[in-house]
């Protein structure tokens, strides 16, 4: 397989203000996730560790191998949306005794592990994750149940969470949850949905409705221990499986459980030994343009991502501004579709028919998304631009191999769709720092609003502008869970290795049955 020759100039102007922008945003970043780290502060930190309780990031650390991996999703949920940075939950894939397995983990720093709507739609994500890729689940729960002032928020979506627990067992998708505090009303039925429990004595409290509800509901004065402590429910409710002496303890018999499921992967796997790139990493900084109006090379991005640099070009002169082809990253195979400008009716049916064919062959997708959408314009609506652009769509609905996106610039418009975007249900979906993502740019859509109102209304227009701006970001984004996590583009080849072996740990089946193409 040939490799791709870079003619990136690092020491050209356009090269360093690319990467001086994109350590500013990186710094923007890192700033938030700072505050993520903290939890809830110093104050409940420390009143946390009074009683001799482990942080949940000190949880997984003990929990995941020495030596191996943890990879965190969605580490910025709630960023600009009034909940707490991060969804005061822990979530990412980690090796448990030698099993690639996602953890969960309530943060009882932050509101006593209340969840609210961000922790939700993060904690389901991370169960999507599971059960599509077949990755053994495991909960570290300490959690106040329901954020109750925000009830509204939370009730109705949140009970999917229970549908999802229920429906990973009958999947023969193991669910383990450790029990280290408060598991309360709904959050009692996280260990009761689930395949193995593990509650520590002294510590893990499980009970429906807590003391303050059953005087309210019956008039009864219950005592803590009685109604639901661990040894309770050890020894006469049944509902724990395994009574732990210490926090420790009990992930040690989280471990021995992971252990003995003897699990294996139905995946092919890797199926060569992975090599560096020819090219520095630490390049990528400057490789994509900050300001996502000027166009990059495409391949000088993949040339410090896949293994040896190589990269087997499908139809490079047919529909250039989609670079399509074969590489292999992290020793996994992978089929590239990879935006290099527009996507015109001959890129559009180029990249159906690259997925066809990584369908016969059943090799995961990788989508590298740099986007602003389809052509317009009447030429190009004349010579069919949407029946094309929709035989892309079908291809991208239809794929059944995995699908892996990476967003390193704009995500404007149906390009997002064609280009396997959230809705589209990708495995995984990661973004650097430049990323941008709407209907279209905040000009353009001002521009559009600008002529249907005539002008007549330049300050709507121009606020409408600045809201679509604040809103397209990828710190935005990620606050809305439309990716997985920001990465930093010196840590994508690592990122996307995990993933792919992630992915592997379920079937990897393509498909021939694409709906009706319109010729």
């Amino acid at each position: 397989m040939p490799s791709i020759k870079s003619r990136l100039d690092v020491s050209s102007e356009a090269y360093v203000s690319n990467r001086t922008a994109m350590l500013g945003m990186l710094a923007e970043i890192q700033g938030a996730s700072q505050k993520a780290l903290a939890g809830g502060g110093d104050k409940y930190t420390e009143r946390h560790r009074e009683r001799g309780k482990l942080l949940i990031r000190e949880r997984i650390d003990l929990l995941v191998d020495r030596g191996g991996w943890f990879l965190e999703l969605s580490p910025l949920a709630g960023w600009d949306t009034g909940d707490p940075i991060g969804g005061g939950m822990v979530t990412g894939i980690g090796v448990v005794a030698g099993t690639e397995c996602v953890i969960v983990g309530n943060d009882p720093t932050v509101r006593g592990g209340t969840l609210t709507a961000s922790t939700v739609k993060k904690q389901l994500r991370a169960m999507d994750i599971s059960r599509e890729n077949r990755l053994p689940l495991i909960n570290l729960t300490e959690s106040g149940g329901a954020d109750l002032p925000r009830q509204s928020e939370i009730f109705v979506p949140g009970g999917a969470i229970f549908r999802s627990l229920t429906q990973l067992s009958a999947a023969g998708i193991p669910v383990i949850t450790l029990v280290f505090g408060s598991s309360t009303a709904g959050g009692a039925y996280v260990p009761g949905m689930s395949d193995y429990t593990v509650l520590q004595r002294d510590a893990a409290k499980v009970f429906l409705g807590g003391p303050p509800l059953v005087k309210m509901a019956i008039d009864e004065d219950a005592d803590e221990e009685q109604l639901g402590g661990a040894e309770m429910h050890a020894r006469t409710s049944g509902l724990a499986d395994y009574l732990a002496e210490t926090e420790t303890d009990a992930i040690g018999i989280g471990r021995q459980i992971i252990a003995h499921l003897n699990w294996r992967k139905l995946g092919p796997g890797a199926t060569s030994s992975p090599r560096d790139p020819l090219y520095d990493p630490d390049e990528l900084l400057g490789a994509a343009s900050a300001d996502i109006r000027v166009p990059f090379e495409v391949k000088e991005l993949l040339a410090r991502i896949v293994d040896g640099s190589d990269f087997e070009d499908f139809k490079p002169l047919y529909g250039p501004t989609l670079v399509c082809g074969w590489a292999s990253l992290g020793g996994f195979q992978i089929g590239v579709l990879a935006n290099n400008g527009i996507l015109f009716s001959e890129e559009s049916q180029k990249g159906a028919q690259f997925i066809q064919l990584c369908n016969r062959i059943d090799v995961p997708l990788l989508f590298v998304q740099n986007i602003t959408g389809f052509m317009v314009g009447t030429r190009y609506e004349q010579r069919g631009i949407i029946k094309d652009g929709a035989k892309l769509i079908n291809a991208v609905s239809n794929s059944t191999v995995p699908h892996l996106t990476l967003m390193v610039g704009a995500s404007y418009g149906a390009g997002n769709y064609g280009m396997s975007g959230r809705a589209y249900n990708p495995r995984f979906v990661f973004s650097w720092p430049n990323h941008r993502i709407a209907v279209m740019g905040p000009r353009q859509l001002a521009g559009v609003m600008g002529i249907v109102t005539r002008g007549r209304d330049p300050e709507g227009v121009a606020a409408l502008e600045a809201q679509v701006e604040r809103e397209s970001t990828a710190l935005f984004a990620t606050g809305q869970l439309w990716d997985d996590g920001i990465v930093d583009p010196r840590d994508t080849r690592s990122t996307l290795s995990v993933a792919l072996s992630a992915v592997h740990s379920g079937p990897v089946e393509g498909t021939s049955n694409f709906g009706v193409w319109r010729m």
